[in-house]
């Protein structure tokens, strides 16, 4: 291997480097061709497991009896409002994260270039956020 980086870059000294660029790039490939597809296989594998688990019973409960299948119905209810209502506590927290985000951008701009108004780059993320909020409190329907 020494002997074919030093016939293609000519001397040791350039040499030197090959090996750090032969790891960053072994390393590149790992992570990007092998590392990332596999964690994905896995988290799809586990989500159409639980997925197949959850029809499995739903369809054993709906089957038992009527009172069973009205139970059964009430269960997917209960889980489709708790998952909305999941979403929308998680874009509150978004929301707020953002107003501060852009509060502290504001301040910390205006502190860094006082005579330019490139502070009001603050504002970005701070309507991103009061956008996120007017959606969760004004226009998304009530939970029921």
């Amino acid at each position: 291997m020494t002997h074919l980086g030093v016939l293609l870059f000519g001397s040791e000294e350039v040499f030197g480097s090959f090996g750090l660029w032969a790891f960053l790039s072994i390393s590149a490939v790992a992570l990007f061709g092998v590392f990332i597809p596999l964690v994905t296989w896995i988290e799809n594998r586990r989500k159409e497991r639980d997925a197949f688990y959850k029809s499995e019973t739903i369809r054993r409960v709906a089957e038992a009896s009527s009172d069973s299948a009205k139970t059964t119905v009430e269960l997917l209810r209960e889980q489709h409002r708790m998952a909305l209502q999941k979403t929308r506590e998680g874009m509150k927290i978004a929301g707020v994260i953002n107003i501060g985000v852009g509060i502290g951008l504001l301040i910390f701009l205006r502190a860094l270039i006082g005579a330019e108004p490139v502070y009001l780059c603050g504002l970005i993320p701070g309507f991103i956020g009061v956008g996120m909020l007017v959606y969760v409190y004004v226009l998304a329907e009530p939970l029921v």
